[in-house]
């Protein structure tokens, strides 16, 4: 199975692919092992977890939030035969310009 190490700005820093047997705490205590501090000081940095939950982490926080950006979906051409047409006033006469 593969782990990650990500940062405080939830990025990967280091990737492993150790045996499903050795689980969550075994790739810990190897990326612990990598980084040669203590546990309490590695918690304060950095976190482990599967690259397949990070990956479904990453895919819903790009959803949460984003806004539907409508306009990249429009037409992006100018209809240039189109008829030209001019504004009207109130009652519906054409003015001078």
């Amino acid at each position: 199975m593969k782990y990650v190490l990500i940062d405080r700005g939830d990025n990967v820093v280091d990737k492993v692919d150790l045996g499903s047997n050795v689980g969550l705490n075994g790739a810990k205590t190897f990326f612990i092992g990598r980084k040669q501090i203590d546990k309490k000081e590695f918690n304060n940095i950095w976190k482990v977890m599967t690259e397949k939950d990070y990956d479904v982490q990453r895919e819903l926080s790009n959803r949460e939030g984003k806004q539907y950006e409508w306009w990249k979906e429009e037409e992006s051409y100018l209809d240039l035969e189109a008829p030209i047409t001019n504004s009207g006033d109130e009652s519906g006469r054409e003015t001078e310009r």
